[in-house]
C-alpha cells in the first residue's frame, strides 16, 4: 500500500496550488488559486475559514463576472476543504454541484509488479493521435458515448495539440480501423502526477480490453517521462475498473458550477 497520506499532501500542493496550464493564466491570491483560460475559468484550491468563506465566495463570483466568464466558472472542491460546511456556502451563493468523482492515483515506482497488465503491450490497436486535424474523428466516440457533440472539446484539443503539445498525448483504441476508446494524458513541468482524462468507450465495443489498454499505454509513456504517480478524477464505473487494476482512492472532489446569474 502506498503512504496516501503524504501522496495527498504532495497532490494538493502539485496538481492545485503549484500547476500551471499552458492555455490557461495561473493566479494565486491569499485565499484561492485561480486557472483562467479564454472562455472559462475555475477556482482549483481554497484555504478558507467561517470567518471569511462567505465573502471571499462573494469576491470570487463578482470577479469572474468582471472577466466574463460566471457562466463558465466552475469552483473543484475537495474532500477535506475548509472551512467544514464549504460546500453548503457554494450552493448557498448560487453554485450547483456536478456528480462526485473519486481521485484516484496509482503509483508507478514498482507498478510493474503491482500490475504488469499496465505494463504490457496493448491486446488492440492504439495509436497516438498528433495531428490537430484528425481530432473531431476521434471525439466522436465521446458523442456517440455521452449522446452529445461538443465542439469546444474538439476546439480545446485541437488548441493543445498545435499550441503545447508536450503537454497532451491523445490516444484511441481503435478496432477495425476506426477509433472505439479514446483517452489522453496531460503532463506539466514541476509535478510528479500524470493526469489521465476523457476515457470513453462505445457500447458496442466494451468488454474487449480497449479502456485498459489505453491506460496502460499512457502508463507507460508517463514511466518514460519520468513521472511517479497516475491520476485521474474517475467516474463510478471508471473507478470500479480502475481499482481492479490497482488504482487508490486519495479524496473525493466534486465540480461546483456558477449559475447564480
Amino acid at each position: 500500500m502506498s503512504d496516501l497520506g503524504a501522496i495527498r499532501d504532495t497532490y494538493m500542493r502539485q496538481q492545485r496550488i503549484e500547476i500551471t496550464y499552458g492555455d490557461a493564466r495561473h493566479e494565486a491570491t491569499p485565499y484561492v488559486v485561480r486557472q483562467i483560460a479564454e472562455d472559462r475559468g475555475t477556482v482549483v484550491y481554497s484555504t478558507l475559514n467561517r470567518e471569511n468563506a462567505d465573502s471571499v465566495i462573494q469576491e470570487e463570483i463578482a470577479y469572474f463576472k468582471s472577466l466574463g466568464l460566471a457562466d463558465d466558472f466552475e469552483w473543484k472542491y475537495f474532500e477535506g476543504d475548509t472551512p467544514d460546511d464549504l460546500q453548503d456556502r457554494l450552493i448557498a451563493h448560487g453554485f450547483e454541484p456536478d456528480e462526485a468523482e473519486a481521485v484516484l492515483i496509482f503509483n508507478l515506482v514498482g507498478g510493474e509488479a503491482r500490475a504488469p497488465r499496465l505494463f504490457a503491450p496493448p491486446v488492440n490497436t492504439v495509436r497516438r493521435i498528433t495531428n490537430p486535424a484528425d481530432v473531431p474523428l476521434v471525439t466522436k466516440v465521446s458523442g456517440e458515448v455521452w449522446g452529445e457533440s461538443d465542439s469546444g472539446m474538439d476546439k480545446w484539443l485541437m488548441h493543445l495539440l498545435t499550441t503545447v503539445p508536450d503537454e497532451i498525448s491523445l490516444y484511441a483504441a481503435e478496432i477495425d480501423g476506426q477509433p472505439a476508446s479514446i483517452g489522453w494524458i496531460d503532463f506539466h513541468e514541476g509535478s510528479d502526477f500524470a493526469g489521465l482524462w476523457g476515457g470513453a468507450t462505445i457500447e458496442r465495443f466494451r468488454n474487449r480490453g480497449l479502456y485498459t489498454d489505453l491506460v496502460a499505454v499512457r502508463a507507460q509513456e508517463a514511466v518514460q517521462r519520468g513521472k511517479r504517480y497516475l491520476t485521474i478524477d474517475a467516474s463510478p464505473m471508471s473507478r470500479a475498473i480502475l481499482e481492479k487494476m490497482g488504482f487508490e482512492l486519495l479524496c473525493m472532489t466534486i465540480p461546483y458550477m456558477y449559475r447564480g446569474g
